[in-house]
């Protein structure tokens, strides 16, 4: 499999951007309340610490084999940031996602349609499998990934489930 760079991925309401230390000050207002820690763990984090994480994570993954992808979700009609999305893809293909909508923009459908954006993103250049793992009271996710078409499977981690959806090799 060919290395995968994030780039730009439009939907109908949305641009997922390629990660850059930048975001930091904005996101950390986007991840500032506690309650969506809920699932995640942690804390929110300061500016300082958010640049930190985004710098290390736009410097990639210590393993060549493994390519670490993220993006922060813009709002096209609001022109602001919401959120982000992740993808770290292993050798064998497989792409672990993962999403975060800050509190005042859920319930709008925006993780749904960046989940759905960032999958079909992944299925174009090869990736044959995508996988979440999701806490069992996690019901927003949960319905997040089902609408990306995940579904759960009986294996867990950590205490989440794993839910999983092959793709369809592009040929």
């Amino acid at each position: 499999m060919d290395r995968i760079v994030a780039e730009t991925i439009g939907t109908t309401r949305l641009d997922l951007l390629p990660l850059h230390a930048g975001y930091a000050a904005e996101m950390a207002t986007v991840l500032s309340d506690p309650a969506l820690h809920t699932y995640l763990g942690g804390a929110p984090e300061s500016v300082a610490a958010l640049r930190a994480r985004y710098e290390r994570q736009t410097a990639g993954s210590p393993d060549p084999a493994v390519t670490w992808l993220n993006w922060v979700v813009r709002l096209r009609a609001e022109s602001c940031l919401t959120g982000t999305v992740q993808a770290t893809v292993g050798p064998d293909g497989v792409a672990e996602i993962a999403w975060v909508i800050g509190t005042p923009w859920q319930g709008r459908g925006i993780a749904t349609e960046a989940a759905r954006g960032l999958v079909d993103w992944l299925a174009g250049r090869g990736v044959r499998a995508v996988i979440a793992h999701i806490h069992p009271d996690n019901r927003a996710s949960a319905a997040v990934a089902s609408a990306a078409g995940l579904t759960p499977t009986a294996e867990s981690h950590d205490g989440e489930v794993r839910w999983r959806r092959d793709l369809a090799p592009v040929p």
